[in-house]
């Protein structure tokens, strides 16, 4: 049983981190090419779509599964402080979610509808920078929780 419930974390933040990275050298590289009422509208659409139950098993079983894990190895020598590691980093990458990109996310989304916008330059330069600011930060946080949970499973 613990090996699966760590298998069942690493695969979850491993996800987590994925779709994390994919935003970093991607999506968002991609929008900032693109105008401000574009850039806008394609946010509001990817917040929305984001809120799914896919997403949301993922981003909180990734949370559950880490924490599962660390009670299942707390008497397994070395390998409990690289599962402490990755649930906790992953721990990190949710508390920086919900602290930063969810209310900057709201924002933008409490703007309104892009056609009814005054000043869409001024929604994207609140928005912008202080969301891929903490994205990137969470990415890496991600990525690292992912590979310590990857040495816990070959130590394991």
């Amino acid at each position: 049983m613990a090996t699966a419930v760590l298998v069942l974390a690493t695969v979850t933040t491993g996800l987590m981190a994925g779709l994390y990275l994919a935003f970093s050298v991607a999506v968002m590289p991609a929008l900032a090419r693109v105008d401000d009422t574009t850039f806008v509208r394609v946010m509001q659409r990817i917040n929305d779509a984001i809120q799914n139950p896919l997403f949301g098993l993922v981003f909180v079983g990734a949370l559950i599964a880490g924490g599962a894990a660390v009670w299942w190895h707390l008497d397994r020598g070395d390998v409990r402080w690289w599962v402490l590691a990755g649930a906790a980093g992953y721990a990190v990458t949710v508390v920086s979610t919900v602290a930063a990109n969810i209310p900057l996310n709201n924002r933008l989304d409490r703007a309104g509808p892009v056609d009814r916008l005054a000043d869409a330059r001024a929604v994207r330069r609140d928005f912008e920078r202080p969301w891929v600011r903490w994205h990137t930060l969470r990415t890496l946080v991600c990525v690292l929780a992912f590979g310590c949970l990857c040495v816990a499973l070959s130590v394991a």
